[in-house]
């Protein structure tokens, strides 16, 4: 019987420090709820000379990460490295040395994760996962677990802080995008380089993870209908509030029908919907199970401890695993699902075209939108500016997205539409 189990760790910087600083602080903890002391043995990092924000004995750090996947004494790799490659590579060595492993690589996931996770279960290991889709909130967990008896019927997902930050400034400051942008970049909530967030990227990536936990499915992020909060205007955000409902981006994934409907786009929720009011850089999971109905989870979505906190629960599973003699089931492969097309998804929709404020305009606009299925539900017709634009805003009842880009398309060529009319998609 191992006497504590020891940990490999490929990485060592924000997440990793959260991982390190964890296990050390609560270890009298870990081993109660474990059975086992739980130790770092070797640490893979990149500069060995650079200071580090936590002491190490010297025999710890490494400057080849193959020295802590193919060391004997290991027993759970932790890769904390991030990217394609070599933290595919060094993953599956490590499984190939029987060893389990543990990431938060939501990109290689995204990606590879089918083939990482049949590795895993052709070798007989496990393969924790927890913190590569929501920091510190136990998401996989509870798919995995406590909801394993329940048919998942959808799943909706504040799942990247950076553009939940923006769209709350925005809504509660009347501010531009650019500027809360800005802001956020000095405070250190978004990167140099924003683009994966706000465009949507990064929380397509951890929707492909949900939709391979809850439904069994195997889709990749690249498969996934996205779109960013980068048109966002406070217009928009101001008239929504006036039909009760709340701007947020949000992954969204449906099972039905034998097909997949995944998507990750600005949705107005209402305003009394719990995920309405979850703001800042906090994310939130709402699932709908058949048998446990509406239930969603809460909490930091990133971060050094709050991720930490994800990849240590990991490590302790895998750890009273090893302890008990727990071999790790052959769980059934992901099945490639049909992924349906956006254009077959039917929604309510919020629409906004700046028209000249003259006679026949609105007459002209609602029979395109009649004559592709389109019905009206509320509409609001801001201002009078006669011989200029103003905005006139609609709310659709259900409408199939096909019919609402065709309608869109005739509308543009109206030339009482001076500007490029806006579509938000509305989830009840």
């Amino acid at each position: 019987m191992n006497e504590k189990i020891r940990i490999g760790m490929i990485g060592l910087g924000t997440v990793g420090t959260g991982v390190l600083r964890i296990l050390r602080q609560n270890a009298d903890l870990i081993r109660r709820h474990a059975g086992i002391p739980v130790d770092v043995e070797r640490i893979a990092v990149r500069d060995l000379s650079r200071r580090r924000a936590v002491d190490l004995p010297p025999d710890v750090l490494a400057g080849d990460a193959m020295q802590v996947v193919d060391d004997p004494r290991v027993d759970i790799v932790v890769e904390l490295i991030g990217g394609y490659s070599p933290a595919k590579e060094l993953l599956l060595r490590a499984i190939s040395n029987g060893k389990h492993i543990v990431t938060a690589n939501k990109a290689l996931l995204a990606r590879d994760g089918a083939e990482i996770f049949e590795a895993a279960r052709q070798a007989g290991v496990y393969a924790g996962i927890e913190a590569s889709v929501a920091g510190g909130i136990p998401v996989v967990k509870v798919l995995k677990e406590s909801l394993a008896g329940n048919r998942i019927l959808s799943i909706y997902g504040i799942i990247n802080g950076t553009s939940n930050y923006i769209l709350t400034k925005m809504t509660d400051e009347d501010r531009e995008f650019a500027d809360v942008l800005d802001e956020a970049q000095r405070a250190g909530y978004a990167e140099a380089d924003p683009s994966f967030d706000v465009g949507g990227l990064d929380a397509a990536q951890k929707l492909a993870i949900l939709v391979n936990i809850a439904f069994g499915a195997s889709i990749s992020s690249d498969r996934i209908f996205t779109e960013g909060i980068t048109a966002i205007r406070p217009l928009d955000i101001e008239f929504g509030k006036e039909f009760g409902y709340r701007l947020k981006l949000l992954a969204i994934a449906k099972a039905a029908d034998g097909e997949i409907e995944a998507r990750v786009h600005p949705t107005l929720v209402p305003d009394a919907s719990p995920i309405a009011k979850v703001d800042g850089v906090y994310n939130a999971i709402q699932i709908v199970g058949d048998a446990c109905g509406d239930l969603m989870l809460y909490g930091r979505g990133a971060g050094s401890l709050p991720t930490g906190s994800a990849v240590v629960g990991d490590v302790m599973d895998i750890s009273r695993a090893i302890v008990t003699g727990a071999s790790a089931l052959p769980v059934e492969a992901p099945a490639p699902f049909a992924v349906r097309s956006m254009e077959a998804v039917s929604r309510p929709y919020y629409l906004r075209f700046m028209a000249l404020d003259r006679p026949g305009v609105l007459s002209q606009i609602s029979g395109i939108l009649g004559r592709w299925n389109i019905s009206i539900e509320k509409m609001i017709q801001r201002g009078r500016k006669e011989g200029g634009s103003v905005p006139l805003v609609i709310m659709t009842h259900t409408a199939l997205e096909r019919d609402v880009q065709n309608a869109l398309v005739e509308i543009r060529g109206l030339t009482c539409v001076s500007e490029e009319p806006v579509l938000i998609r509305v989830e009840e």
